[in-house]
């Protein structure tokens, strides 16, 4: 399956789900000083955003040394995205990403899991192995996804006042609902591609 540059960006912003995140970013930074939270939230999308780029250089060739294909990419992508969508449409009192931990957060849980997470990371990855020459693009899409999610959670406390908790929940059900369908393109993707190399293998 291709991607544009548009088509990845957003599937990496729907992956990542900064206004999902916005209850997370609250709970965790209550005990944070309000004029450290902007440098904790900076730091913390920058660790996802190096995590990521690590993903998107270094993932394929860990994969190639370990046996996996691309098409076992997709499909396990494509699982791990669809459990995120179900808890995202069916959220549990854990949240997305089950329970935080409490005090200043570093690296977890916001840089990961809630940024950097699994299904980000498989989604970088893929995008990177199904269309190597375009790594600049992809870069891209990993820079501005974060930088979307900084000012996303950056304005966590004044989107949480005006948005209401309900139109909060029901933006995260809609992102959910998104996942699971590009979940499940994501699985037949991978599926056509492993069956579609099925010949080659036997012979």
């Amino acid at each position: 399956m291709e991607y544009s540059f548009l088509g990845g960006l957003t599937l990496m912003l729907l992956m990542a789900d900064p206004f999902g995140n916005i209850p997370i970013t609250l709970s965790v930074m209550k005990t944070v000083p309000n004029s450290r939270r902007v440098r904790v939230l900076f730091r913390e999308c920058c660790i996802a955003m190096v995590m990521l780029l690590l993903a998107m250089f270094f993932g394929k060739p860990f994969l190639a040394a370990i046996g996996l294909s691309d098409a076992a990419l997709s499909i396990g992508g494509s699982v791990i995205v669809m459990l995120m969508a179900i808890r995202m449409v069916f959220p549990s009192k854990e949240g997305v990403f089950g329970d935080t931990p409490g005090g200043e957060p570093y690296i977890v849980p916001l840089a990961i899991p809630a940024l950097a997470g699994p299904s980000t990371l498989a989604t970088i990855m893929m995008l990177a192995a199904s269309e190597p020459d375009r790594l600049w693009e992809w870069g891209a899409t990993v820079v501005i996804t974060c930088a979307v999610c900084f000012v996303v959670l950056a304005s966590a406390d004044w989107l949480e006042r005006h948005m209401g908790e309900k139109l909060t929940l029901a933006i995260e059900r809609l992102t959910g609902l998104l996942l699971a369908m590009m979940a499940t393109q994501m699985f037949l993707s991978g599926l056509s591609s492993y069956l579609g190399n099925l010949p080659a293998l036997g012979g």
